[in-house]
């Protein structure tokens, strides 16, 4: 219980130590990799003492220590160069470049940008500059933050889709579970009306009367068999995306204010898709009223439909208030809404039923504030 009242909190703190340990890692790390660097300078400056110890020797006696320094370096690459620019000597690099100038050159600039070169000076002349460079070790240091970066990435990313698919999952299932208590809550009163509608007919009531009633329970039970069908994996089958198009536009049409100038424009034909034809609908109402509730009821509807060699496009667009380009994609999350009485579940449910049902997508392809919005729905044809 406790936990569940102050997860958030405990969330926040979670990635607060992870990234405060994570930088306290990269920055002793950091240090570490300094001192290192700052100890191979040291040996460096020792080398080349010797190095200048060797060249001011008179004879080879007593040069047993200078010998020992020099023949100490088995990992630091090094070039010396001298005054004249010809190569003096090198240690620990491979010598079979050695004959390609460029070569040369590019790994002097390149020792030069990793450690300040060492002069020797002979006679109080300069006699040659000693370029080295990192040790394999200081290398391998070097980019041991990069790797935990990348080890604390993926790690990280580990931890996001899992949260993300259980998240998912969790939605998946409080879908489900609502759309079939839906269904179910709306099967019994529905039982009854068709049961009332029989003995009002029996009973001689005006047909008129119970032609109306007939319409609302038919209309009842699309909706129960389309909460039914979001409720579980719904079935597909290959139908004309213009004729059920049609059909839904044609029913909304009737049923909407004559203050709504309505306007669809398909191609000649039949385009065939892997449609469930309740959903289908369900979706077309949706974004339709979302295109009605957004001009408050006065504006031009426009559905237009048009084919690609392996695609259909279906479009709805409005003439009413217009969206802003941050919430592009947030209207499609659960429970956002601009409606003062909305439950922001129209757009979820649409994206749902195209983009987990039927694998296609649907957008907000363009929309403009005070010039209206236009949907996009994306849908693969039938082979």
């Amino acid at each position: 219980m406790i936990f569940t009242k102050y997860s958030n909190t405990f969330r926040w703190g979670i990635i607060i130590a992870s990234f405060a340990i994570v930088t306290l890692i990269l920055w002793k790390t950091y240090e570490f990799f300094q001192h290192f660097k700052d100890e191979e300078r040291a040996k460096m400056e020792i080398w080349s003492f010797a190095q200048t110890d060797l060249i001011n020797s008179d004879d080879n006696t007593n040069l047993d220590l200078t010998l020992k320094i020099l023949n100490s370096n088995k990992s630091t690459p090094v070039i010396e160069i001298n005054k004249d620019g010809s190569i003096g000597s090198y240690l620990n690099i491979d010598d079979k470049h050695f004959s390609d100038k460029k070569y040369v050159a590019n790994l002097v600039a390149t020792f030069k940008s990793e450690n300040k070169p060492i002069e020797v000076i002979f006679d109080n002349k300069l006699n040659s500059i000693i370029y080295y460079g990192n040790s394999p070790l200081l290398n391998k240091l070097k980019y041991y933050p990069l790797a935990l970066l990348l080890i604390v990435f993926l790690f990280g990313a580990v931890i996001f889709f899992f949260y993300r698919s259980n998240k998912n999952a969790t939605q998946n299932k409080l879908w489900s579970g609502m759309a079939k208590e839906t269904a179910h809550q709306i099967g019994t009163p529905l039982s009854s009306l068709i049961g009332w509608t029989e003995i009002l007919k029996a009973e001689n009531t005006n047909p008129d009367y119970i032609v109306e009633i007939e319409k609302d329970v038919d209309r009842l039970k699309t909706i129960t068999e389309r909460f039914s069908k979001i409720g579980s994996l719904p079935t597909l089958e290959k139908a004309d995306i213009i004729k059920e198009t049609l059909e839904s536009y044609d029913y909304l049409k009737a049923r909407s204010s004559n203050l709504i100038d309505f306007e669809i424009n398909v191609p000649k034909g039949e385009i065939f898709v892997n449609l469930n034809k309740q959903l289908y609908s369900w979706t077309i109402e949706n974004l339709v009223k979302n295109a009605i509730d957004a001009m408050k009821g006065r504006g031009k509807l426009t559905v237009e439909i048009s084919q690609l060699e392996n695609m259909v496009k279906i479009c709805v667009s409005d003439t009413g208030k217009g969206l802003l380009k941050k919430n592009f994609t947030k209207i499609f999350e659960p429970g956002y809404t601009t409606k003062k009485r909305g439950w922001g579940l129209g757009l979820s449910l649409t994206k749902r039923i195209i983009e987990d049902f039927h694998d296609g997508k649907i957008k907000v392809l363009q929309s403009e504030i005070d010039k209206g919005t236009t949907f996009q729905i994306t849908l693969k044809r039938a082979n």
